[in-house]
């Protein structure tokens, strides 16, 4: 049993895991191969599942031409443009896992540097989507906060870590339908920053049906953001 108080344990085991990964030379976290300085060996790499090239731009849905898809014309959410790197599939799924379950913290620091590579720097801050102060807690960690980092790090960018917030506990969405899901995080975020003429990359690990990122667009146009770009490492794809 630990001797250390319960609310320090996750926090503790993040800073240790982080410690051992920084001495630790590189080794593929998917075959355990020789990956240098880089968190995957190139083939590992080369095999990653791609977001589909050709896809909505607002929600990064496939479509036949790279037009708006039906559903974003038909509601249309309130973020205007998605950059996703990869389809959430096997095994970024599993990289995932380990960055959010496993205190893989090196993890964030490569997907942020990776969507820095599909972003510009052009008048933007990065806000990464918030958790519960409970789920912080339980977890150690925001993995969004550690991505949003790496990505302003690359790109000299601000990022505002602590402008929005999650301000009640939502219950998971997984087995929600898209009308379940919205209804579900209605007024569950919170901004206290004034984003006037602004356009905000709100950064993310995954994104699903879009409802949290899409509620939280909504909060950060209400506070005067002129654009919201979503930056998620992975999508997940209804087709």
């Amino acid at each position: 049993m630990s001797i250390l108080p319960q609310g320090l344990i996750a926090p503790v085991t993040h800073l240790a895991r982080q410690c051992r990964e920084a001495l630790l030379p590189g080794t593929c976290l998917l075959c355990g191969g020789d990956a240098g300085k880089h968190l995957l060996c190139p083939d590992c790499h080369a095999e990653l599942p791609a977001a589909p090239a050709i896809h909505c731009p607002q929600c990064a849905e496939p479509t036949t031409h790279g037009e708006r898809c039906g559903a974003c014309l038909k509601e249309p959410p309130y973020f205007d443009r998605t950059v996703a790197l990869w389809r959430y599939d096997f095994p970024v799924d599993r990289i995932i896992h380990a960055l959010k379950y496993q205190h893989r913290i090196s993890i964030a620091g490569w997907l942020g540097q990776s969507i820095a590579v599909h972003l510009n720097a052009d008048d933007q801050w990065l806000i990464p989507m918030p958790l519960h102060p409970a789920r912080l807690r339980e977890r150690g960690f925001n993995q969004a906060l550690e991505i949003a980092r790496a990505t302003a790090r690359q790109l000299q960018l601000p990022m505002l870590g602590n402008c929005l917030a999650r301000q009640r506990p939502t219950p998971p969405q997984a087995e929600l339908t898209p009308p379940e899901r919205r209804r579900n995080v209605r007024g569950a975020f919170a901004c206290n920053a004034d984003l006037s003429g602004r356009h905000i990359i709100l950064v993310d690990d995954v994104m699903t049906t879009g409802a949290s990122v899409g509620e939280c667009a909504r909060v950060l146009k209400l506070h005067g953001a002129r654009e919201i770009t979503v930056a998620v490492a992975a999508r997940a794809l209804k087709h």
